[in-house]
């Protein structure tokens, strides 16, 4: 499996940006999709996770403003970020696992939001 990001760019405060993470390989051996993001000198957090069968799962920092999702082919995924604000600047990543419980990692995209 290999996951190619695309999305990240400069916005500013109170804008919005959509990532995207294009899944190439065996989309069918996958159970999550998930982002992550990683500020300057700060640990990667989860943002938002989406399992099969379940609902999604959002930190509490963006609960209400980002939202998971992917097409029915699950292809892509993509995570809709809105009401942007300068905390969320970061490098997010798209993250799946398949049903071996082996992880994959998207190569990075920096979000830039400007206040």
């Amino acid at each position: 499996v290999q996951l190619v990001e695309s999305g990240g760019g400069l916005v500013q405060g109170g804008g919005s940006l959509r990532l995207s993470c294009a899944v190439r390989g065996s989309r069918n051996s996958i159970n999550i999709w998930a982002w992550y993001r990683q500020a300057a000198g700060k640990q990667r957090e989860l943002v938002a996770r989406l399992s099969r069968g379940d609902s999604p799962d959002y930190a509490d920092s963006v609960k209400g403003r980002f939202t998971i999702s992917r097409d029915n082919a699950a292809t892509t995924f993509f995570l809709q970020m809105n009401s942007l604000n300068a905390e969320d600047t970061a490098a997010y990543y798209c993250y799946t696992q398949d049903r071996w419980f082996k992880d994959y990692w998207g190569q990075g995209t920096l979000v830039t939001v400007s206040s």
